[in-house]
């Protein structure tokens, strides 16, 4: 007689958690796009959403304080002439967030302290160099201010946002519309996945692709793949039935997978959210009403399904909180930002611990906010581990003022640099204007002279 063991695991019983109705961010018009990404970017600082918008593109940006019902006049960044289709905070200065648009820009905003008291037009510095729509946007993990862009043009352009110039751009790797594109660890490497059911490990600055996989997944429904825990790629996607899928491959031997599940037939796009401190990854579905999370492990069947979030509500979309942002003393290992049609609802993913003392074994040293390596010496080839930081005495009183987030040189370089371009003649068109205003008073004395004559 066998006896079945359960896998022991310190997340088997993690369950979500959604936070009170009056710590929900009320009656915002959501993006009506069917786009397939996030529609949703949050840091320690702010929490921001794409929203409808007419005559252009826009984004609402709320300090995390700003709960409840949000005004009708709630200021906007309205700065794009399309609809605004993708929208990531940078990872190392909680005021910077990028955007991308259908009217192929990136824009680069500074949003002050406080959030927005106006309407928000005039971007840092815009970014321009795609044919068609940017769709896709993606922070370089560990490189001050480089910045990654794909678009429906096949193209992938990695920026140096200080200079506001393109230092890479791959036009011919991929054949087809990319779905989605993301950095490794330390941003050595960058894994896609294309509509030519190609899942791809590129070296971005040699341009070359290292390994390739044909058809991850037999349906034709998009692909979504990011790096795990020991270089290996995790992949979500459909089978030729349109059954949904999430698969783990090793790229030292790309030919077959660890492990391909099989999860429903549901018809929206699995997006993958990925904790290497604690290993868990967690697939919230366009549409759907739940988050399922799996913890990756070294043994088969490597994926291990450990529960699932539901609500009634179906979502529109997902913030995921960066590890420095949690309630370290509630033992939260993860927090979503789950958008419905007029709502955006925050969810905790807690471990039930009684003790109220730090918990070491689900927060070990997390990545923190403070770059590794400069742009420059990035594109010249070096890499940086990524600067990793304690929880244990950062939230104690669960404030992220208290976090040392260094300000970025983006505020000042990219201003200078917008301001040259846009303003070189600046005292030359002053002295312009001085001559002007003499001009019409010299010609209104005369007016009136020759009035009196009359």
């Amino acid at each position: 007689m066998s006896r079945k063991v359960v896998r022991s695991s310190k997340f088997r019983h993690v369950f979500g958690q959604p936070v009170k109705a009056d710590q929900c961010y009320d009656d915002m018009r959501i993006s009506q796009m069917t786009w397939d990404s996030t529609f949703c970017s949050v840091n320690p600082k702010f929490l921001a959403m794409i929203v409808d918008a007419s005559g252009g593109g826009a984004f609402m940006v709320l300090p995390l304080s700003k709960t409840g019902r949000v005004d009708i006049a709630q200021p906007t960044v309205c700065g794009h002439t399309g609809p605004v289709l993708d929208i990531e905070w940078c990872p190392h200065n909680d005021n910077i967030i990028a955007s991308g648009s259908e009217d192929c820009s990136v824009m680069i905003w500074e949003i002050p302290d406080g959030g927005l008291t106006r309407p928000m037009t005039e971007s840092v510095v815009t970014l321009e160099g795609h044919s068609k729509r940017v769709g896709i946007l993606s922070w370089h993990p560990t490189a001050h201010n480089v910045l990654l862009s794909a678009g429906c043009d096949n193209v992938i352009i990695i920026w140096d946002v200080s200079r506001g110039e393109p230092v890479i751009r791959l036009d011919s790797i991929h054949s087809d519309m990319i779905y989605s594109a993301a950095w490794n660890s330390n941003g050595s490497r960058l894994v896609t996945a294309c509509k030519d059911k190609s899942v791809r490990i590129i070296d971005p600055r040699k341009g070359t692709v290292i390994a390739e996989k044909e058809k991850t997944h037999e349906g034709s429904r998009p692909i979504r793949a990011v790096f795990v825990s020991d270089g290996k790629i995790l992949t979500t996607g459909f089978s030729r039935m349109s059954e949904r899928q999430v698969a783990l491959w090793d790229p030292k031997n790309f030919s077959e997978a660890l492990t391909l599940q099989e999860l429903d037939t549901s018809s929206g796009v699995l997006l993958p959210f990925f904790d290497p401190d604690t290993g868990v990854v967690y697939l919230c579905g366009k549409g759907d009403s739940s988050i399922r999370y799996f913890e990756i492990t070294d043994e088969a069947p490597y994926v291990h399904y450990l529960s699932m979030y539901s609500s009634k509500e179906s979502q529109k979309g997902m913030g995921y909180m960066p590890k420095r942002g949690l309630e370290v003393n509630k033992c939260e290992i993860a927090r979503f930002y789950k958008l419905h049609e007029r709502k955006c609802e925050p969810i905790g993913m807690t471990v039930p611990r009684k003790s109220d003392l730090f918990q070491e074994d689900l927060y070990p040293d997390t990545i923190g906010p403070e770059p590794s390596v400069e742009a420059a010496d990035w594109f010249a080839g070096k890499d940086g581990e990524p600067i990793l930081i304690s929880l244990k005495e950062g939230f104690v009183a669960t404030k992220t003022k208290e976090f040392k987030v260094h300000k970025s040189l983006l505020s000042t370089t990219s201003s200078t640099a917008h301001r040259q371009t846009d303003g070189t003649d600046y005292h030359s068109l002053q002295e312009e204007i001085k001559k002007l205003k003499i001009t019409v008073e010299e010609l209104s004395k005369r007016v009136s002279s020759l009035e009196s004559k009359k």
